[in-house]
């Protein structure tokens, strides 16, 4: 019963993602033809209130639901490994139509076929998992 809060957020952020049609693969697709300002806008509508939401929480020093401080860590400036990460993730987004959270949504919206994307994912993850030490950080 106490991470109910956190099904709520989760729901709501689902219905947030299906009324945005931001779940919708031909808005993908549109997005990654240069045909449609509708993902660009709603992403950069999102980068913009977690810009905000940082500066806020920096700024009156927020703590997390727990009640222990937020603390933002500097990243690594490695420029290549965000390159690489990206075209990954990138290439994975246009071939299924998907980034993870509307994955899950779309599941919930009843295409199945999404789940072999999930176990994809998610073997992707493990297998990153496994190698992860032995790779150049």
């Amino acid at each position: 019963m106490k991470f109910i809060k956190f099904i709520l957020a989760g729901i709501l952020f689902g219905i947030i993602m299906s009324k945005s049609e931001a779940i919708s693969w031909y808005r993908i697709q549109e997005m990654f033809r240069f045909q449609s300002f509708h993902m660009y806008g709603f992403m950069g509508t999102a980068v913009t209130i977690g810009a905000v939401a940082i500066f806020l929480i920096k700024k009156f020093k927020i703590k997390d639901y727990s009640g222990q401080p937020i603390v933002f860590q500097d990243k690594n400036k490695s420029f290549p490994r965000y390159i690489l990460g990206g075209t990954i993730f990138g290439l994975g987004w246009a071939l299924t139509g998907a980034c993870p959270g509307p994955m899950f949504v779309n599941v919930g919206y009843g295409y199945l076929g999404m789940l072999v994307v999930i176990v994809g994912a998610l073997g992707g993850t493990y297998a990153y998992g496994l190698i992860k030490n032995k790779l150049p950080h």
